[in-house]
């Protein structure tokens, strides 16, 4: 059975009768195009394997101009530029060398400078900035750069403040190495901007709604603090309207510079403020006939709270529960609230009183002065027998001694007697020079194009060096 199944397969795959009798001479049919089709295939390979070994060894010069702007027409402009070829299509980054960073809270300028340097270098550093801007003040937050060259500190930067950097260099001369400080200006993209709004409930809130910081709200309040008691005066329906230069950094938004205009309508009555440099060279804010707008004494000592308690001859007392004279105002506001100095003087009393609490006493000239009790504490730089600028931080709000609530109670005298501070009437500082105020009135009429948009913003330009400049 096996051999008749294997006969069976064999016939099945006979080839057909035309081909019997001739099957050597078919086989040599076969075999000789089988080795046709072997070379023509092996000849084809090996032409196309050495194409590609042909174009790699062209020179530059056989590809087509055309070809060589398409492929630059593909590629960033940067791709073309010394040093980024082999660079091109990944992302910049910066050196190494380059470390930035920001001082961490409890980090002092040695500790920090210590990483790199040996602490005889460290103290070298730290003399060297002391005549510009020394080392002991810096604080939490600020950035810092440091420039490294094998490992070795060769640039320390910090910025000192939003306008100024620190910059310390390492100096080789010879064998002798030196420390060398300076401050540079800080470089922004100056935008101005046009902010205005009518007053629902505070200043505050209509600064938000408008998107802009609580910070513009108190540069807003400092300009009219000598005209609008901001605490007391505001009502519904207010307006005001200024303009003010937006500072970037590499398209971020870093803070607010100048407000060189801004207009303020309470009650129906309109108050214009006007960047301007006085006759010491520093820049103030003037009405539209040319007088300061800063005065000898501040409307109200803090911004933003409420009066609890005014003025009077005669109050019950809310803790001894006996009536009895409230020579004072008294301001509720949050403890820690920064109180304000509202004028210049000299601090004849900073101490604890049993009732008072915690308060001050300020000198100031033609026989004024002023108290402020209840404080929470004292500014760190506040010393008994130094002195304050008008507006210095010289307490924050609190509730001290008799007191049911945190509040200011906030008193003035002259010459010994109580005044009521809502009614005290103060003289204005330093008018514009007579010299100059020519160049005031075309300044203010510039200002006043650009608030009421006669003239384009686009066309401000920041006069630095220049009388009336809004840096």
């Amino acid at each position: 059975m096996k051999s008749a199944k294997n006969s069976d397969k064999r016939s099945r795959f006979r080839p057909p009768a035309r081909f019997a009798g001739r099957g050597t001479v078919g086989a040599s049919y076969l075999i000789a195009a089988a080795g046709l089709i072997l070379i023509v295939i092996v000849f084809f390979m090996e032409i196309v394997g050495r194409e590609p070994a042909r174009q790699e060894e062209a020179p530059v010069a056989a590809v087509p101009a055309t070809q060589e702007e398409s492929a630059q027409a593909e590629l960033p402009e940067a791709y073309f530029q010394p040093g980024t070829e082999d660079t091109a299509g990944e992302d910049e980054e910066e050196s190494p060398n380059l470390i930035r960073g920001e001082i961490a809270p409890g980090d002092t300028a040695g500790a920090l400078l210590q990483q790199w340097l040996s602490p005889a270098a460290t103290n070298a550093v730290v003399e060297a900035a002391k005549s510009v801007w020394p080392l002991s003040r810096i604080r939490a937050g600020r950035p810092y750069a440091v420039t490294l060259d094998q490992g070795d500190l060769t640039r320390f930067e910090y910025e000192a403040d939003d306008n100024n950097r620190l910059v310390i260099v390492r100096e080789i001369e010879g064998s002798a190495i030196r420390w060398k400080a300076s401050l540079e200006k800080i470089e922004y993209d100056i935008r101005l901007v046009r902010v205005e709004s009518s007053i629902e409930s505070s200043l505050f809130e209509s600064m938000l709604l408008l998107g802009e910081s609580p910070a513009l709200a108190v540069r807003l309040a400092d300009i009219f603090a000598w005209e609008i008691n901001f605490i007391r005066d505001l009502q519904p329906g207010d307006s005001f309207r200024l303009l003010v230069e937006k500072r970037y950094r590499d398209g971020e938004f870093k803070g607010y510079g100048a407000i060189p205009v801004a207009e303020f309508i309470n009650r129906n009555k309109k108050f214009e403020a006007f960047r301007f440099k006085d006759s010491f060279g520093n820049n103030a804010f003037f009405t539209a006939a040319g007088e300061s707008l800063k005065r000898a004494f501040l409307k109200a000592p803090l911004a933003f709270t409420r009066i609890s308690s005014r003025f009077s001859s005669a109050r019950l007392h809310p803790i001894l529960d006996i009536v009895r004279a409230h020579p004072a105002v008294d301001y509720a506001a949050p403890t820690g609230t920064p109180v304000k100095a509202i004028g210049g003087g000299v601090v004849t009393f900073r101490g604890f009183g049993r009732g008072a609490g915690n308060y001050v006493v300020l000198k100031h000239a033609g026989g004024y002065e002023s108290m402020y009790m209840h404080l929470s504490g004292f500014a760190r730089s506040l010393k008994q027998g130094g002195r304050v600028r008008q507006g210095e931080v010289i307490g924050f709000v609190g509730s001290t001694g008799y007191a049911t609530g945190p509040h200011l109670d906030f008193r003035m005298k002259k010459n010994g007697r109580f005044l009521n501070p809502e009614k005290v009437l103060s003289p204005r500082d330093e008018a514009v020079p007579k010299a100059k105020l020519t160049a005031f009135g075309v300044e203010r009429d510039r200002m006043r194009a650009l608030l009421n948009g006669d003239v384009s913003l686009d066309e401000y330009a920041s006069a630095q060096g220049q009388d009336g400049t809004a840096q």
